[in-house]
């Protein structure tokens, strides 16, 4: 049987259609964690557009991908899409698991929310900055 990108044959099967199906389908704890990221990140950007890209809850601005979230049988994740910014907070993300533009944190220990909203503005600034460049 031939594998499916993510692990197996119906790897399909975990796609979601909206940010709301993808959070109901996770476990109370995790879900709790996921919907207060996200109504963080919507008070810093209140014009991004929620949509689901590479199978993950994500925010887009006008200027592009901003950021993502979602859940493993191990922990959430915050998906900054950028290791950059990633990199330019790694004094205030000491303590949290952080790989290439992604933040891993348990449910019991969320990010904290003036964390969350420093990390989205340097996304948009970031964003823009490239926008700016292409012109």
């Amino acid at each position: 049987m031939k594998k499916g990108r993510a692990g197996g044959a119906g790897w399909r099967k975990g796609t979601h259609a909206s940010i709301d199906s993808y959070l109901a389908a996770l476990g109370a704890d995790k879900r709790g964690a996921l919907e207060k990221l996200r109504r963080t990140i919507r008070a810093a950007v209140p014009g991004a557009e929620e949509c689901i890209s590479y199978r993950l809850p994500a925010f887009r601005g006008r200027d592009g991908m901003l950021v993502a979230f979602g859940a493993t049988a191990s922990h959430c994740a915050f998906y900054l899409m950028s290791s950059r910014t990633l990199e330019s907070f790694e004094e205030e993300l000491e303590g949290f698991d952080t790989s290439t533009g992604t933040i891993r944190f348990q449910p019991q220990k969320p990010l904290p929310a003036l964390l969350v909203r420093k990390l989205v503005r340097a996304r948009l600034a970031e964003n823009a900055a490239r926008r700016g460049k292409r012109r």
